[in-house]
């Protein structure tokens, strides 16, 4: 597994427990020599505990040397980085081509080499190119073979997933990731396999269509807001239909993370390269980042419209609970606009503030709701994390020089607010509570 990033880590950790044999590659010594310590660099639930039960079975190793750690492998997964590239917006595939490059010079026998990380449509063609010009002589395959993992839930995602999409070029591939995946397939777990280009459209096309879902009911919380509809009612009702399901339509500051808006953007240029473009991918993109600068707005006009001088206290900065990934979270927009329009910003984050404190820099960090509430002006929700969903509201009020909420999240109701004393509370495609 090269890349022992959040895709390889638990990637890696996962097959170790499928019960083969594993080593995770990475160039970086501090990070293997955290993981060979037992320690994990990212936060995601159950796999510190699953890494440690697999090393210690043997089955789970650490190295940086990728020759010995590729020599006699059927098969090499690149789990690397493909951020959005500067300037153009798409996917920047430098550190996959190098990985390529690399596996090339030790491949010994046949191999097969997997592209885990998320790449446009031809990257595989163009990493199976890449190998047989740097090693005319090494016998291999390529495969797609991409990820579906949700943050927080990662470890059961892997092992107890929707589809597994396996795409290939010749059957021999096939067999060695049906062999890869032959615990999944014994549970019954659906393992498509297709063809390079078409897997590799499926994961865009899944998140980009997910993404879509998410800005659909943003703008329908938006018109709610106009007309006096709850968008709470009208998700659920919209959700009972089995033609589009419930998940993904609860209103918001937008989406985030490291998936949605790297894919759709990757997406987006996909089809302007191709004299195609994704009209409705566009817009999404477009629709998702005007939504964080209106709930900017929001925060501002419920302190009627100037937040300077005031303290303002922020549940959550990371994009979703049960994580400590900050990329692109709603929070880097709406955090720096507070602070750049002279408010106070109290923050706390049961597992934000190991990549927050540089990424927010002017914030203050306390430990707990009640602490950032005392003597604040307002309150934020923008992370729904458990210890969030459970406050006391009275106490919380009590704590506050003027008792104000907005619930970016929907977790309570301006009916909780009103009795629990607070005097202004607002939320997203809903009626606010303005006393």
């Amino acid at each position: 597994m090269i890349g022992t990033g959040y895709v390889g880590l638990v990637s890696g950790v996962c097959f170790s427990d499928f019960g083969h044999d594993v080593v995770c590659v990475d160039k970086d010594p501090k990070k293997i020599k955290m993981l060979r310590r037992g320690e994990v660099p990212i936060y995601e639930p159950g796999l510190q505990a699953l890494m440690v039960t697999n090393v210690d079975a043997g089955r789970l190793t650490f190295s940086e040397d990728l020759a010995k750690a590729v020599d006699g492998a059927e098969a090499v997964f690149i789990a690397v980085g493909t951020p959005t590239r500067r300037g153009d917006g798409h996917a920047d595939l430098t550190y996959v081509m190098a990985a390529a490059k690399e596996i090339a010079a030790a491949i010994k026998s046949y191999t097969v080499v997997v592209t885990k990380s998320t790449v446009p449509v031809g990257t595989n063609r163009a990493v199976k190119q890449a190998i047989a010009k740097a090693n005319p002589k090494a016998e291999f395959d390529v495969a797609s073979n991409p990820e579906f993992l949700r943050e927080g839930a990662a470890i059961d995602d892997f092992m107890r997933p929707d589809r597994v999409v396996v795409g290939v070029q010749q059957a021999r591939a096939a067999e060695v990731m049906n062999k890869i995946y032959r615990p999944l397939y014994l549970r019954d777990f659906p393992v498509l396999i297709t063809d390079l280009e078409s897997a590799e459209m499926i994961k865009y096309a899944a998140n980009a269509f997910l993404a879509t879902k998410i800005t659909f009911i943003n703008e329908i919380a938006a018109l709610c807001e106009r007309t006096g509809a709850d968008v709470k009612q009208v998700s659920h009702g919209m959700g009972l239909d089995g033609r589009i399901g419930n998940k993904f339509l609860h209103a918001g500051p937008g989406y985030g993370g490291s998936c949605f808006p790297k894919d759709t953007k990757a997406l987006a240029r996909i089809g302007q390269e191709h004299g195609l473009p994704m009209q409705i991918t566009e817009t999404v993109i477009k629709v998702n980042d005007e939504m964080r600068r209106r709930m900017t707005d929001k925060i501002t006009d419920l302190m009627d419209g100037a937040v300077a001088g005031k303290i303002i206290a922020i549940l959550g900065v990371t994009f979703k609970p049960n994580t400590d990934d900050m990329r692109d979270a709603p929070s880097l927009t709406i955090v720096p606009a507070l602070i750049g329009a002279g408010a106070k910003v109290r923050v706390v984050d049961p597992q934000g503030r190991r990549e927050g404190v540089d990424l927010l820099p002017g914030v203050n960090w306390v430990e707990d709701a009640y602490k950032a509430a005392q003597n604040a002006d307002a309150v934020v929700i923008l992370t729904e994390w458990n210890e969030f969903r459970a406050l006391d509201l009275k106490r919380l009020a009590k704590r506050m020089a003027t008792p104000v909420m907005a619930d970016l999240r929907n977790i309570y109701s301006a009916h909780d607010a009103k009795r629990a004393g607070f005097q202004r509370y607002v939320s997203v495609g809903r009626q606010d509570f303005i006393a």
